[in-house]
C-alpha cells in the first residue's frame, strides 16, 4: 500500500494570527512539505491544479519536477489534472517529460475540477464536462501508446501524423488515476481502461463512495481486467492530530471554521462524524483509517490532506512527523493483515515495466466496447449529490 499527502494549494488567512502568506512563501512552504514527506517515510506527494485565487498551483508538473530534483524516492503525482480544460497533447508531453526527469517517479490523477469559471477561461463549455473528459482521455491514452497518431474528435482540431514527444519512459505511460467525488461515468471510464479509481472521500458520507467504488470494481471485472477485488482503488482523507485529542480539537477548530471549502458550514463534530475527517489522537486516526477497508475493500493508495485552511508550516511539519512516525507505520501493519494474495500492490513504474515485458498491462476495455449506458443507469437517485467530479 502507498501512503502520502495531497495539497489543494490554497492560500488562506491563518485565523489565529490574521496573517496570509504570499504566493512565494506558500510555494516555498509546499516544497518544504513535500521534501519532509519523503524524510518521514511517506510514499506519495500529490499536488492539485487550479487557475484561480486563493490557489497557486496552476502548473503542477513544473513544481513536481523541481521537487523530483530534490528527492530520491518520493512518488510525485497530481491531486487533479484538469482533463477537461487542458489540451491532451500538452498533458501527454508534460507528464512524459516529468517521467524522464524523475526517473519514473510519477503518475497523475485526472479530474474535472471544482471551479466552474475555468471552462470558459480555456474556451470550453461546462455543460460538456463529461463528454470532454471522455474524449480528451481517449486521445491522451492513444498519444502515449502510438508513435504516430491520427485523430479527429468534437473538441479540438484534428491531428494527422502527430508524434507526442518525449515518448513515455521505457515505453510505459504514467499510471493514471481517475479522480471522482460524485460521477459514475468516471468510475466507468476508469474501469474501461483498467486504470485506477481515486475516490476523494473528504466531503460526503462513506455510503456514497461505497456505491461509486462498488460500481468501479464491478465494471473493472466486466471489462476483463481481473476480479473486482483486483481493481486499483485510492482514497482521500483528512487528519489533524495531537497527543491529546482535546488539544487537537481545540487547535484545529478555528482553521476548520474558516476553511474556504467547508468553513461556516457544518460543525467540526458533525463533519467528522459524516466524513473521514479525523481530529484527535494518533491512535484515534489509526483506528479510523484501519477500518476503511471494512467499507471499501482492500485498496492501494491512501492520501491525507494536512496543509490547508491557513495552517502554519510548523504545524504541518509536526503533522507529518506524527503521520510518518506513528500513524502510517501502524496502518501499514494493520492493513497488511489478512490481505488476500491476489490483491495487487500499488502501481509503480518499475512494476509496470515488468508487466509490459510480460504483456500484462491492461488493454482498454479488454474485448468489450465501452458501455456508458451502464453508468448512466447507475446514477439514479443515489448519485444526485453535488460535487466536483
Amino acid at each position: 500500500m502507498q501512503f502520502g499527502i495531497f495539497t489543494v494549494s490554497d492560500i488562506t488567512e491563518d485565523p489565529t494570527t490574521g496573517r496570509t502568506l504570499s504566493e512565494a512563501e506558500k510555494i516555498r512552504n509546499t516544497i518544504t512539505v513535500a521534501k519532509h514527506a519523503e524524510e518521514v517515510g511517506l510514499d506519495v506527494f500529490a499536488l492539485g491544479e487550479h487557475h484561480n485565487p486563493p490557489f497557486w498551483s496552476s502548473s503542477p508538473t513544473t513544481t513536481l519536477a523541481y521537487i523530483a530534483a530534490q528527492t530520491e524516492r518520493l512518488l510525485l503525482s497530481t491531486a487533479t489534472t484538469l482533463i477537461t480544460t487542458n489540451d491532451p497533447v500538452k498533458i501527454a508531453e508534460d507528464f512524459a517529460m516529468l517521467q524522464h526527469v524523475s526517473g519514473g517517479r510519477t503518475d497523475l490523477m485526472l479530474g474535472r475540477g471544482n471551479t466552474g469559471p475555468v471552462y470558459p477561461w480555456f474556451g470550453q463549455d461546462i455543460r460538456q464536462g463529461v463528454p470532454l473528459a471522455i474524449e480528451n482521455y481517449a486521445l491522451l491514452h492513444k498519444l502515449w501508446r502510438e508513435d504516430v497518431v491520427d485523430w479527429e474528435g468534437r473538441f479540438r482540431t484534428p491531428l494527422q501524423g502527430f508524434t507526442s514527444t518525449p515518448r513515455p519512459l521505457d515505453d510505459v505511460p504514467p499510471f493514471v488515476w481517475h479522480g471522482s467525488i460524485r460521477t459514475p461515468e468516471i468510475a466507468e471510464q476508469a474501469a474501461y481502461y483498467g486504470d485506477g479509481f481515486f475516490a476523494n472521500n473528504i466531503f460526503w458520507p462513506k455510503e456514497h463512495y461505497q456505491r461509486l467504488i462498488t460500481l468501479y470494481r464491478q465494471r473493472y471485472a466486466h471489462y476483463g481486467h481481473g476480479t473486482p477485488e483486483q481493481a486499483i482503488v485510492g482514497l482521500g482523507g483528512q487528519v489533524f492530530m495531537r497527543a491529546n485529542s482535546q488539544d487537537a480539537v481545540r487547535e484545529f477548530r478555528p482553521y476548520f471554521d474558516n476553511a474556504p471549502v467547508y468553513g461556516h458550514g457544518p460543525s467540526l463534530e458533525d463533519f467528522a462524524e459524516m466524513t473521514p475527517l479525523s481530529v484527535g489522537s494518533p491512535q484515534q486516526v489509526i483506528d479510523r483509517y484501519a477500518g476503511m477497508r471494512e467499507y471499501f475493500g482492500d485498496y492501494q493508495r491512501q492520501l491525507f490532506l494536512i496543509d490547508h485552511a491557513g495552517l502554519p508550516l510548523k504545524t504541518v511539519l509536526e503533522q507529518l512527523d506524527i503521520l510518518g512516525g506513528e500513524v502510517v507505520p501502524a496502518l501499514r501493519k494493520e492493513l497488511a493483515k489478512n490481505r488476500p494474495v491476489e490483491v495487487p500492490d500499488a502501481p509503480t513504474h518499475a512494476a509496470r515495466v515488468v508487466q509490459a515485458a510480460r504483456g500484462e498491462l491492461p488493454v482498454a476495455g479488454g474485448t468489450k466496447a465501452p458501455q456508458p449506458v451502464a453508468a448512466q443507469a447507475a446514477r439514479g437517485a443515489s448519485f444526485g449529490i453535488g460535487g466536483a467530479r
